[in-house]
């Protein structure tokens, strides 16, 4: 990571966003500081992943299988979820920058990474757990406006084997390909934080 590449003290409030989901009122925000419980019961179809929140368990396919103090379980975007087909819309002005399909168990599926300046500081948003539809609809460089529909959330049987849901990520670091690490280890937190800004600061106050 290149720290110098980071812009300082960024003031996002001086632009305006559009939400990547549309959610309702009665949205659940989920804790995974205790790992993943598959027979609790959701209180809503639609959801939320915590930014900056250690997963333990949670991941355990050979995409994250390191010695214990490489271990990536602490999770640096926002998980969104909702059902099957639900659109995907662009934060804000931008371009497709890189389409893929990324398919190890555990991994994102259908993902897409955007390009977009803020007031001349260029930012990358990748959207990953996409349907397979949604790379197919894209050519690179395809110009985006906010709140235009880019994709839409993918099935179990694309998304990498998880329960539906949207992983959004910025990056102020420009990715060399169709990827980003979800996820970071304990002596890596720091510098991803900064990296890897919070995505509320364009998805709002979600929790």
């Amino acid at each position: 990571m290149r720290l110098d590449q980071v812009p300082k003290d960024f003031d996002f409030s001086a632009f305006k966003f559009s939400p990547v989901i549309e959610l309702p009122k009665d949205y659940e925000v989920y804790d995974f500081t205790k790992g993943y419980d598959p027979g609790r019961k959701r209180q809503s179809l639609y959801g939320i992943g915590r930014y900056n929140e250690r997963r333990p368990g949670m991941y355990t396919t050979d995409l994250f299988k390191a010695a214990p103090e490489e271990i990536r379980d602490i999770h640096v975007g926002i998980d969104i979820a909702a059902p099957v087909g639900t659109p995907v819309r662009a934060f804000y002005d931008g371009r497709i920058y890189m389409t893929g399909i990324n398919p190890a168990p555990g991994d994102y599926g259908g993902t897409i990474i955007t390009e977009h300046d803020l007031g001349g500081h260029k930012i990358w948003a990748l959207h990953g757990h996409l349907s397979h539809a949604s790379v197919r609809a894209h050519e690179i460089g395809d110009v985006i406006k906010s709140g235009d529909v880019i994709g839409w959330v993918g099935d179990v049987n694309e998304n990498g084997g998880w329960n539906p849901h949207l992983h959004f990520q910025l990056s102020w670091l420009k990715p060399e390909r169709c990827d980003l690490p979800g996820t970071v280890n304990e002596k890596d937190l720091q510098e991803a934080l900064l990296v890897y800004p919070d995505p509320r600061l364009v998805l709002g106050p979600l929790y």
